[in-house]
């Protein structure tokens, strides 16, 4: 696996988060973002439960552009 950087969220005050990659092998994203807290975890369950071999994150709309940029938008 090969990932290509994108972008962090750039009013991260630890800059380290939320960040996206791009696999250069697959071409999925790998995207680091906030854990959800108990309620945000229970109304994702509600609608579709989370696998045990999948997770949840959250990420701000103002990384958005990296997003686009990673699918190949930007």
């Amino acid at each position: 696996m090969a990932l290509r950087f994108i972008g962090k969220d750039p009013e991260s005050p630890n800059t380290n988060s939320p960040t996206v990659w791009v696999d250069e092998a697959d071409g999925s994203l790998v995207i680091q973002g906030w854990k959800l807290d108990d309620t945000a975890t229970a109304e994702v369950n509600a609608t579709a439960p989370i696998p045990e071999h999948e997770t949840v994150l959250r990420i701000p709309a103002r990384m958005a552009p990296y997003l686009k940029e990673a699918m190949g938008d930007g």
